[in-house]
């Protein structure tokens, strides 16, 4: 039986331009950042912003979404200024991009403006294939920044090994294979644990370390009762609770994973914008506000302010001020599970 023939236009244009990993990106009139792994996205995204500032403060950064894109817009950034500050142009959303963008890209990509960077977010897809296929072709001489999903715990554990090797510290490897074990589904999880180690501990990290933290969390972390509390479901995060507490995990970071995700929440909570301009406002990542507001749905102001109290006296009471720290934190389980609500 003859092969399937591909759908007009799937096949990929072989790249003339260099292709660099996220924590290779540098500075080009045009670049494309593709792949699905939106969190060394946003991690490339703000390497090549801070590169661009320390080489000239007075960057400006503007914030497009390809998928809203109104006519007029990139012409308009990228023009030239009246004191000729350097520009960040950062496009989000083209996998989706409107017919607008596509042609206004088209044409400025022929032509990029001087001292202006305009970065393409692309997560996948067929959707703009025609821009995509003018850049890897060599149009507007820009580069092609890969961000492939780490599948494999090698990859997972070079990531990590990478995380305390920039900030300056060393990890023993067993601690570093306990560590990625701990959380094998989401990257910026595993990002968040590594900074949590660097802020909380001194010296060498060790297998020790990483067991305090998040020991006999290879199949529940302190994230995930987290997460199962703030979406209501109690019963679930009361059952992962008993099982981490029952295979080693320290009620301290468990309550920590709590804390974290109530004040971003708080800090979120009646903003406006796209994630990324919130996240800018706020200094976060945008990965994080998308997931902040998609965990305040049923949630209320008074209800969330509760919670926080609640994860402070929680706190203490886990570092000696309470005699019993596991009911502790079930009792803060079942506050948040109940989003707030008294009883």
């Amino acid at each position: 039986m003859a092969a399937p023939k591909k759908p007009a236009g799937s096949a990929r244009v072989a790249a003339s331009i260099p292709q660099v990993a996220w924590h290779q990106i540098r500075s080009a009139p045009v670049i494309l950042v593709t792949g699905p792994e939106d969190f060394l996205a946003e991690r490339a995204n703000r390497l090549l912003r801070d590169a661009l500032r320390e080489r000239d403060a007075s960057l400006e950064v503007h914030d497009l979404r390809a998928d809203a894109y109104a006519p007029g817009e990139l012409i308009t950034l990228a023009s030239p200024s009246l004191f000729g500050e350097p520009r960040l142009i950062r496009v989000d959303g083209a996998a989706t991009m409107n017919d607008a963008f596509l042609e206004e890209a088209l044409e400025y990509i022929a032509a990029p403006a001087d001292d202006v960077v305009v970065v393409i977010r692309h997560g996948g897809g067929v959707r703009g294939k025609k821009l995509l296929d003018a850049i890897r072709q060599g149009t507007g001489g820009g580069i092609e920044v890969l961000c492939s999903e780490l599948k494999r715990d090698s990859d997972r554990a070079d990531f990590a090994a990478a995380e305390f090797r920039h900030a300056g510290r060393a990890i023993a490897p067993a601690a570093l294979r306990t560590l990625v074990s701990a959380f094998t589904d989401d990257l910026a999880e595993l990002a968040g644990a590594c900074q949590q180690l660097l802020a909380d501990t001194e010296g060498e990290i060790t297998e020790q370390t990483v067991a305090k933290y998040y020991g006999g969390r290879v199949e529940t972390n302190s994230f995930a009762v987290a997460d199962a509390a703030i979406a209501g479901r109690h019963g679930e995060a009361l059952g992962l609770l008993r099982h981490a507490l029952a295979t080693g995990a320290d009620p301290v970071p468990m309550v920590a994973a709590f804390a974290m995700k109530l004040r971003t929440m708080a800090k979120v909570g009646g903003t406006r914008g796209s994630g990324a301009q919130t996240a800018a406002q706020l200094g976060l990542a945008p990965w994080q506000v998308d997931r902040a507001r998609r965990d305040l749905q049923g949630w209320t102001e008074e209800g969330l302010g509760r919670a926080i109290l609640a994860a402070a006296e929680t706190d203490a009471a886990v570092k000696g001020a309470a005699r019993d720290p596991i009911y502790a934190v079930e009792s803060l389980v079942r506050v948040v599970a109940t989003r707030g609500v008294p009883d």
